[in-house]
């Protein structure tokens, strides 16, 4: 290590959480090692235990402030399960719609907040102006009150269904709390009309700005942002996109089916492990593999995001997402695409089709049906849920004794699925970006922080530990910042004092 340099990120920007990129050079100036190292934890599977089952879908929201509804709707499919419930069809598809909308604000906010500037405002732009203000210097006023509008209609929306935007509470175990009635239907179909024109805005913006500039193309298209992995999505029985219900598919690098399964089975096909830097798990494919953080169809590394579900499925379910979706791949030479960075361009399409789905939902003369329940007579058990979050497929797994008191939780969030690719990107990108005897510049940096944002990350919901404990190291310093004691707590919860003879 002494012939080594250090480049670290710390605090990596614009995502949901905290974490750091930390890069090791040769002595010749060479990339050769990466860590992506998430600092925080958050325990939800241990604290949940021993709560009623039917309390998951208003606690687990709170993991995240970003996606609350992404983890409402999954502790409540999974609530189904343990009561072996099935809900109405109009409560389904109220749960749907206010699905939708969420899907609509959260796509925007990562585009034009989070993961957008690089593009709109450029990656080598100074930091303070790669961010909403940047964006809206870049593409006018008037688009930017649009950005707004939607962000704001779409809360509305959520609110009118769930009782509230921020952590919903509008739905059951059986079903939702609440009919929607005609004057609520008719602004929810205004709202989600808005939301189409939105996505339509959203795809003419990304053309004009992304896809026009030569030298944007060639950096999505570059082998820095480039991995040949398996993809992962829910579909529906037609194979396509679905965010609320259906089934998971995973395609192998070719593009061809490797396995279809429902939530129940997760577990014969997902396995996960851990690392001794970080706090987050890494999920694989468990008929593959662990072979390391490699790609190709020999390691298990899978991803989950917008353009992971594109590559999933056989198309989307809307005409209008569906012609954007056939010229993605067109442009970009077939599928499946493996580009990294093209999961901003996927990530607009699935908003387009948010917008659509919801307003399909709303004009459904099913919607406004009062029978939106139906009430749980069977013993609690075990049930898992499955929904697609914005940033991933998402599994709540619950195990309950006869009276509904939770004994075992595991959540498998959209993030931990990416959390094997997103370091494999962070390194190939730094690998990439980074040469011997060039300077290392913030604008360089910057795009290697371009290959995590892509995946939209939320740590917040993602950093979870079996024992509960976090393993913590604690340095004292003297007045002269001489290094005098060392606290560790190890996550068994044992506790070791070194002074400075020791160190």
């Amino acid at each position: 290590m002494t012939q080594t340099t250090k480049i670290r990120i710390d605090p990596i920007t614009r995502l949901e959480g905290h974490g750091s990129i930390n890069i090791f050079l040769d002595k010749a100036g060479k990339v050769v090692k990466t860590y992506f190292q998430i600092p925080e934890l958050r325990g939800f599977e241990k604290f949940c235990e021993g709560r009623p089952v039917e309390e998951m879908p208003r606690i687990t929201q709170r993991i995240c402030g970003v996606c609350p509804t992404a983890h409402h709707m999954a502790a409540i499919k999974a609530a189904d399960a343990v009561y072996h419930v099935d809900p109405p069809p109009t409560a389904k598809k109220i749960r749907e719609m206010m699905y939708n909308f969420f899907f609509v604000a959260d796509h925007a906010t990562h585009f034009y907040i989070l993961g957008g500037p690089d593009f709109v405002v450029g990656p080598d732009a100074p930091p303070a102006e790669r961010n909403i203000f940047g964006v809206i210097a870049k593409v006018g006023l008037d688009i930017g009150s649009k950005v707004i509008q939607a962000l704001q209609d779409t809360h509305e929306a959520v609110a009118i269904i769930g009782g509230r935007y921020i952590n919903p509470v509008g739905t059951l175990p059986g079903g939702v709390s609440k009919p929607i009635s005609e004057e609520e239907r008719a602004r929810l179909e205004q709202i989600a009309r808005g939301c189409v024109e939105f996505g339509q805005l959203s795809l003419k913006l990304f053309e004009d700005i992304v896809l026009k500039n030569k030298q944007y193309v060639a950096m999505i298209k570059s082998d820095a942002f480039t991995h040949r992995t398996y993809y992962m999505g829910l579909v529906d029985e037609q194979n396509r996109t679905n965010f609320y219900d259906g089934k998971v598919r995973v395609v192998d690098p070719d593009g061809k089916e490797f396995v279809k399964y429902g939530p129940n089975e997760y577990l014969q096909h997902i396995a996960e492990r851990v690392e001794p830097w970080t706090y987050l798990k890494f999920p694989y494919l468990k008929n593959v593999g662990w072979k390391g953080f490699v790609d190709g169809k020999d390691s298990g590394v899978y991803r989950a995001t917008p353009l992971s579900r594109c590559n999933a499925a056989d198309g989307m379910a809307t005409p209008l997402a569906q012609a954007h979706y056939e010229r993605f791949y067109h442009a970009l030479g077939g599928k499946p695409v493996h580009a990294t960075l093209a999961t901003h361009w996927a990530r607009l399409i699935e908003l387009l089709y948010s917008g659509e789905r919801a307003l399909e939902l709303a004009c459904d003369p099913e919607i406004t049906s009062t029978n939106i329940r139906t009430i749980p007579t069977a013993t609690p058990d075990e049930g898992v849920g499955i929904v697609e979050a914005p940033r991933g497929t998402l599994t709540h797994h619950y195990i309950t004794d006869e009276r509904g008191l939770l004994r075992k939780v595991n959540l498998v969030v959209g993030t931990t699925n990416n959390h094997a690719p997103i370091c494999m990107s962070v390194q190939k990108a730094a690998q990439g970006v980074i040469q011997p005897g060039k300077p290392v510049t913030q604008g360089l940096l910057n795009q290697v922080e371009m290959a995590f944002r892509a995946y939209d990350p939320c740590f917040g919901c993602a950093t979870h530990a079996m024992p509960g404990q976090m393993p913590l190291t604690i340095k004292l310093h003297d007045e002269d910042g001489r290094l005098i004691t060392v606290l560790s707590r190890d996550e068994n919860g044992r506790v070791t004092t070194r002074n400075a003879e020791e160190l």
